[in-house]
């Protein structure tokens, strides 16, 4: 057991008596203990979300959509139970997380998977995901740092997007989402990919959860646990090696994030993977032709 580190002379000298040793002792284990408190509050339904996702990675889409379910209701009466503010933020923000999966279990029931169908999908979560920003306060790069940087922010934004997008594509050789590389389809693909899913993808997951377990556990706990859920939540891929990945990239967009509170460039960044995965690669080719 780790002890304090006070200079030998100090005890020899008798400048440290035995009860400010043992209140020293005290507060050192109440802060263990709290800590141990807020892995268990936050562990136990990132334990739920991981088990639920491997459930739809085996293939149970029924078994993993009652869970989900169960979870929403647990999530919700948390919320309205939990005197923490911080816990309740976090709860919150797992909670947008469920939604959105048990409004990704709805669209093969009427819609077939294509461009429009993320409309559907991340469209219904522009009300939870204001609210829930509206109540985080989550501070962000002010917009004149923002317009200042932004000659800087897009050529990074699409050579980061080629790179990830191009590893991506190798692990999971995505199709298509759009019938050609004409301007339009372009276009929509630009449109829905960066303003819907990336947008929505980079609230839930960088500016409300990660900023709520960050000041719940520190910056590298909510790095970890948001990158954790980002890859977690990529099992509908089938693959192992997209989890892994998204792991990786949700790491280094959380960083980003934590480094700059930048919004708008991990949406450009993220929305420019996508373009890459699900436009333009799959029509160029592998390195867009040029290998």
């Amino acid at each position: 057991m780790a002890t304090p580190d006070f200079p030998p002379s100090d005890l020899e000298a008798g400048k440290i008596s035995l009860p400010v040793l043992g209140k020293m002792f005290k507060i050192q284990t109440e802060e263990k203990i709290g800590f141990l408190k807020k892995i268990f509050y936050t562990g136990f339904p990132v334990t739920a979300i991981t088990l639920i996702e491997l459930l739809i990675f085996g293939g149970k889409l029924k078994e993993a959509s009652i869970a989900y379910t169960l979870l929403l209701l647990a999530l919700s009466f948390s919320i309205a139970v939990t005197k923490s503010h911080d816990l309740r933020k976090i709860y919150q923000a797992l909670l947008l997380l469920t939604i959105f999966r048990l409004i990704n279990f709805s669209m093969p029931v009427f819609l077939e998977r294509n461009l429009y169908s993320f409309v559907f999908i991340y469209a219904p979560l522009a009300i939870p995901i204001t609210i829930a920003v509206t109540h985080q306060k989550v501070s962000y790069e002010r917009k004149r740092d923002t317009l200042r940087r932004i000659w800087i922010y897009l050529p990074l934004s699409v050579l980061t997007g080629f790179i990830f997008g191009q590893a991506e594509y190798v692990l999971i050789g995505a199709r298509e989402l759009i019938p050609d590389l004409s301007p339009a389809n372009l276009l929509a693909l630009i449109i829905i990919m960066v303003f819907v899913v990336a947008l929505v993808e980079e609230l839930m997951f960088r500016a409300i959860l990660q900023t709520s377990l960050e000041e719940f556990l520190g910056p590298a706990g909510g790095i970890f646990i948001s990158s954790l859920l980002f890859g977690i939540m990529h099992s509908t891929y089938g693959t192992f090696y997209e989890m892994l990945y998204t792991f990786f990239v949700g790491g280094f967009l959380g960083y980003l994030f934590y480094r700059t509170r930048s919004l708008p460039l991990l949406v450009m960044i993220h929305g420019s993977i996508n373009i890459f995965l699900f436009g333009i690669i799959p029509y160029a080719g592998p390195g867009l032709g040029l290998i």
